[in-house]
């Protein structure tokens, strides 16, 4: 018997675009999770819904946006939501852990009314919440494609410039690293991430695979580059896992593919754990 994801277009499609989230999710969550920004991730998602039910309820009254990909609109919100952070990170200079929970908050209440306008839930917006292989398309395909390139060249570029400012950013600036635009230009790829991550995963899981395997590599890694290729193996086999558990047993995509990434983590700490006691117990 073949295997199913090679039979169909729209297996293939979601099985594509899982194969490039896992890899670009976890890449960003390395340096979100160093710099102590994990919430970054959701409060983006919750700005990306309000972008997906503003298109929802301009579609039902005007005729241009019916035909709109929702994720577009999406990518629109969640960039602007990463450049309301920027600034206000600049304009609460001492609380800049502030702009998260304020830009999040707007989110939500955004969410809230287009939704209402919308006339409510509908199948749609269910499968940007919780993800569906059924969503994804070939112009999804391409978007995270082009995304994925955009993401590995400012990676391999800058990666010197991110490890540093990861870590300190005052010795970045004596350094003479331009960390201002640095970081603008991450937190937007961040946005653009999550956005375009959120018909596999869904919106309000997707800030999940971004930093489970994250925390599962720093567990077990002895070093900064191989908290990257942990993360990228734990976050590919989480969504590989994910999506043909899903497809069998008829699951959400994305809270499958979550929940995998949290066994990942719960085998890493029983792993850590178990190497500890074993260390102990040779040493007495």
């Amino acid at each position: 018997m073949s295997f199913p994801f090679f039979q169909y277009e729209f297996l293939q499609n979601a099985f594509i675009t899982g194969i490039m989230i896992g890899l670009l999710a976890p890449v960003l969550g390395v340096f979100i999770v160093v710099r102590r920004q994990s919430l970054i991730a959701d409060a983006l998602s919750h700005i990306t819904l309000a972008g997906i039910a503003a298109n929802l309820m301009l579609g039902r009254n005007v005729g241009f946006f019916s035909g709109l990909n929702p994720i577009y609109m999406g990518m629109v919100f969640s960039v602007g939501g990463a450049v309301g952070i920027d600034q206000l990170r600049k304009v609460y200079k001492h609380y800049e852990e502030l702009a998260i929970p304020i830009i999040m908050s707007a989110g939500i209440g955004l969410s809230v009314i287009f939704i209402s306008l919308a006339n409510g839930f509908n199948t749609d917006l269910f499968n940007y919440l919780f993800g569906s292989v059924l969503a994804v398309k070939k112009s999804d395909v391409w978007t995270i494609f082009f995304i994925l390139l955009i993401v590995f060249a400012f990676v391999i570029f800058l990666y010197k410039e991110l490890f540093v400012l990861s870590f300190d950013e005052e010795q970045a600036a004596v350094s003479g690293i331009k960390g201002k635009w640095i970081n603008f230009f991450f937190i937007v790829l961040v946005a653009l991430v999550i956005a375009s991550s959120m018909k596999i995963v869904g919106i309000l899981l997707v800030s999940s695979l971004m930093t489970l395997p994250v925390a599962a590599s720093i567990r077990l890694a002895n070093g900064f580059k191989q908290t990257f290729l942990l993360s990228v193996v734990f976050g590919e086999t989480a969504v590989i896992l994910g999506l043909i558990l899903s497809y069998y047993l008829d699951f959400a995509p994305g809270g499958t593919i979550v929940m995998f990434s949290v066994i990942i983590l719960l085998l890493s700490l029983l792993w850590k754990k178990l190497r500890s006691n074993r260390k102990i117990a040779i040493n007495q």
